[in-house]
């Protein structure tokens, strides 16, 4: 049985490579080959139906990169809208604006994807176009208001939407001011975006304390800066942590060496995928999260340092895109008083194995990135509000409920520091109920138990559940808490292997720099768990 549980589990890592990440695929592959993808602009990421022809505008048509622009006047007090024609010698851009009037500009495809999407940009028309004339190759078409977000906005977005029957979702395009303009939209209507590419942004503090409402709709973001631009520290850096807080999906490029200038990419291939995949739906919710979940994202951010070859330039890039993004769900059984949050593989594994824990998953945790993406669920424990129930009383009902809907009944204890100690209470309250326990720089102390951990390990031995801790080498707790958990285990008749992470403290609390002989662990432990 074991040899079957490790054959499957080959199998579904085979499905999950594929399935898992094929738009972290393409971009990986996009920054191997400097930002052009192979294939991606013959991809039809905005969703299924038939493309069909563009929106009907009227008025006197003139060409903007091969494709038909019309252009037009919004009255400032009025709000309404008449067609005019370019002038000619305005070439691509525009020259100004007339008194108490607005430019407005649509440019349309040669044939319109399906939903009619469509880019929004608010300042600076035709300054490094370049995504824009990719996505109408896509079937986008394109829009521009030269004006601040206000009134004229709503007006403008009706018009397209309502009389043209362009997409309720625009993507919005916000450079430098325009990022600011794009952002104040967008929190206020988060109901109508799809996504934001801002490259150099502004944004208003009354957008930055609004971001949750754009998270909560799971509307992603990409910026794109230049490691010298003097915005991004007051811009971008506080709304990637915050959004990363949110559990939003945020992606960030750093173009080493650059200012605010210039914007874009040359190829905006890496751009156009983004803005097109954010079209798509998201899945229906497992069974196990119920009606009354929250949905949010779960990534690693590390750093990769990349180069661009068409861009003559390295870039560094994290987040969302670049990496495996999981979705995590936030729900309350009715059999628990506290919120559970589990992190949900792409393919689940043979069984349903499962991490059960009582810290949050830090975005940082190597082991359970490399669980997911074999097919492992990463749960974390209740914390009850009310006092006359007990932790273990709820890890308890949590554990039934899971293995209710079909999660493997020995599931892997997890935790790291203090939280270390909740799962081995937990394991030696149930130790024919767990397949092995992993701690991080772990403290056996508990609240769950009037017996400390540590005091009482036997139950864990009996049961023959294996042991892994790694620990800092000058973390204070690596003496009084580890070995002596290994010097008891041992004499149990235990089994424990403790890895030792020379020179590093408590802090960070974290796996290896090499986690495969953890990850190694776990999966061993769990078949032989499944095999007895």
């Amino acid at each position: 049985m074991k040899l079957k549980f490790l054959l499957a589990l080959l199998a579904v890592n085979a499905v999950v490579a594929v399935h898992q990440d094929a738009f972290a695929q393409e971009l990986r592959q996009s920054v191997a080959e400097g930002g052009n993808a192979k294939g991606s602009a013959q991809v039809n990421p905005t969703g299924k139906g038939e493309r069909g022809t563009p929106a009907g505008f009227t008025g006197e048509k003139t060409s903007w990169y091969g494709f038909d622009r019309f252009d037009f006047l919004m009255d400032d007090a009025a709000l309404t809208v008449k067609p005019i024609k370019a002038s000619p010698d305005e070439g691509t851009g525009i020259n100004g604006q007339v008194e108490g009037q607005l430019r407005c500009i649509v440019v349309v495809p040669k044939e319109a994807a399906p939903g009619k999407p469509w880019s929004w940009r608010g300042r600076y028309f035709d300054h490094e176009p370049q995504p824009e004339i990719e996505l109408l190759k896509r079937g986008f078409h394109i829009g521009f208001i030269q004006s601040d977000a206000a009134k004229p906005w709503d007006a403008w977005y009706t018009l397209l939407t309502e009389k043209y029957g362009l997409s309720k979702k625009p993507a919005f395009i916000g450079m430098s001011g325009g990022g600011r303009n794009a952002f104040t939209w967008a929190t206020t209507n988060p109901d109508n975006v799809s996504c934001i590419y801002a490259d150099n942004p502004l944004i208003a503090r009354e957008s930055l304390m609004k971001l949750g409402e754009l998270t909560q709709r799971d509307v992603p973001l990409l910026h794109i800066c230049g490691s010298l631009d003097p915005l991004s520290g007051n811009h971008t850096l506080p709304i990637e942590g915050i959004y990363q807080q949110l559990g939003g999906r945020i992606s960030v490029m750093i173009k080493d060496g650059t200012g605010h200038h210039p914007h874009s990419l040359r190829d905006p291939t890496l751009i156009a995928d983004f803005m097109t995949r954010s079209l798509e739906q998201a899945g229906p919710a497992p069974a196990f999260a119920g009606k009354g979940f929250t949905r949010s994202s779960f990534y690693s951010v590390e750093n990769s340092y990349s180069d661009f070859p068409k861009e003559e330039m390295y870039i560094t890039c994290r987040g969302a895109w670049f990496s495996g993004t999981y979705d995590r769900y936030t729900f309350k059984p009715d059999s628990t008083t506290g919120n559970v949050s589990v992190i949900v593989p792409k393919v689940a594994a043979p069984g349903r194995p499962w991490v059960f824990r009582a810290d949050l998953v830090a975005r940082d945790a190597l082991v359970d990135l490399a669980l997911l993406q074999k097919g492992f669920h990463i749960v974390t424990g209740p914390r009850p509000r009310d006092p006359n129930r007990t932790v273990l009383q709820e890890w308890n009902a949590l554990y039934k409920y899971l293995i209710d809907q079909g999660f493997s009944t020995k599931p892997v204890m997890e935790g790291a520091g203090g939280a270390a100690g909740e799962a081995y209470a937990w394991a030696i309250a149930n130790p024919d109920q767990v397949s092995c326990i992993y701690g991080e720089n772990p403290v056996l102390r508990s609240n769950m138990s009037k017996t400390q951990p540590l005091d009482n390990l036997a139950p864990l031995a009996k049961a023959g559940v294996h042991l892994f801790h790694v620990c800092g080498s000058l973390d204070p707790w690596l003496e009084t808490q580890t070995k002596v958990a290994q010097k008891r285990y041992q004499e149990l008749g235990g089994q424990i292997t403790v890895m030792i992470k020379e020179g590093e403290g408590h802090y960070p609390l974290a796996a290896p720099k090499n986690q495969q002989p953890v990850v190694d662990f776990i999966i061993k432990s769990v078949a032989l768990a499944g095999s007895k």
